[in-house]
């Protein structure tokens, strides 16, 4: 499978080969231009934070920081598109806790979009989830050696090196994907609340076939998104830009019955298997061990 020798796409909001002014303050600042809660990368560690915003994947790349996904908060735009009828006023609210009805968090909402009316009493409002890649392999040592001298790395060979960073898309489904939606998605899904998932396109075709369902009947609008490269005006180096490349409309439940359910291999496999651990278990010979008499 070919990638990219160098597996880091943007470090700190700008790729690693721009050496402009703009990236080269980012990075000594360690800054974040994506709407962070605050103005600095956060990712990992706050006094030395981590601050890939995507890595390369086949030569794409591929968001792996949630943060990522709000450059000029073009999700909310697009959730609020779905969750409510044209004209509405809303506005947007991060990280808001979701208890169950015995007061127990089932997590924080990534996005919480409301709409109000003219006396700015909440009438409506629906789920904004942002599901970026987990990787597998070792990111902070290449981050760490690109920060070191990012003129000299910035198209470093990193392919020979062990644990190359790669998305991890059946973890992110798994362990993020799956569990968002049944807690905090169950209990949004019996309130009637509509949720949107902004995820990036290469994720989202790792996902089992969901059934779809025009807009008007639909409970989760799949925002699917990918970084596109822009060029800039002037002399400035090129940058990515978050584009949305398709929505898909789908029910809550059918939906969620997809994605959880496991496709199961030949049982005559599994079988194979415990036949082979039976025989090497039955060919050792038990050790047994003979005390010699203290007398």
């Amino acid at each position: 499978m070919m990638h990219s020798k160098q597996p880091l796409a943007e470090v700190f909001g700008f790729r690693t080969t721009d050496h402009s002014d703009a990236a080269v303050r980012y990075r000594n600042h360690r800054l974040c231009p994506f709407n962070n809660k605050v103005p600095n990368c956060t990712k990992d560690k706050a006094k030395n934070p981590l601050g890939v915003c995507s890595i390369y994947h086949e030569t794409a790349p591929v968001i792996t920081c949630p943060i990522r996904f709000r450059q000029d908060w073009i999700i909310a735009d697009d959730a609020a598109a779905f969750f409510f009828g044209e004209g509405a006023r809303w506005s947007s609210l991060t990280e808001v806790r979701l208890n169950d009805a015995n007061e127990k968090s089932a997590g924080n909402i990534d996005v919480v979009l409301v709409a109000y009316d003219d006396s700015g009493k909440v009438v409506d409002f629906g789920a904004l989830e942002i599901q970026a890649v987990y990787i597998s392999g070792n990111v902070r040592e290449p981050f760490e050696h690109y920060m070191h001298d990012p003129r000299s790395h910035g198209e470093m060979d990193w392919s020979r090196e062990p644990n190359y960073p790669r998305p991890d898309y059946l973890s992110s489904s798994r362990k993020r994907l799956v569990p968002q939606l049944v807690y905090k998605g169950g209990i949004l899904h019996s309130w009637g609340k509509k949720i949107a998932v902004a995820l990036n396109s290469s994720f989202f075709f790792t996902l089992p076939a969901l059934k779809q369902v025009p807009k008007d009947d639909a409970e989760i609008a799949w925002l699917v998104y990918d970084l596109q490269l822009h060029s800039e005006a002037g002399d400035a180096p090129d940058r990515y830009y978050l584009s949305k490349v398709d929505e898909i409309y789908t029910e809550f439940e059918p939906a969620l019955l997809s994605i959880t359910t496991p496709h199961p291999g030949e049982i005559g496999d599994f079988i194979g298997l415990l036949q082979e651990k039976l025989d090497e278990q039955l060919e050792t010979p038990p050790t047994n061990q003979t005390i010699e008499s203290l007398f």
